[in-house]
């Protein structure tokens, strides 16, 4: 059998962590900061851990890790 592709998409955006939990950017910081508050730009700094939800969404995609 061929080998499984890993979603282009999904190999850009996110990764796995050792335990196996998604990390990816945070959402809503790409353009209109000036509408958000201080507070929230800076709770948006890094990454983040996404919930289990969404987190078997994205393996689906990345059959290999």
């Amino acid at each position: 059998m061929p080998k499984m592709k890993t979603k282009s998409s999904v190999k850009k955006r996110f990764k796995l962590t050792a335990s196996g939990k998604v990390v990816s950017a945070q959402a809503g910081k790409q353009h209109g900061m000036i509408k958000r508050t201080n507070k929230q730009i800076r709770n948006q700094r890094g990454t983040t851990i996404l919930c289990d939800a969404d987190a078997r969404i994205i393996k689906k995609f990345m059959p290999y890790g």
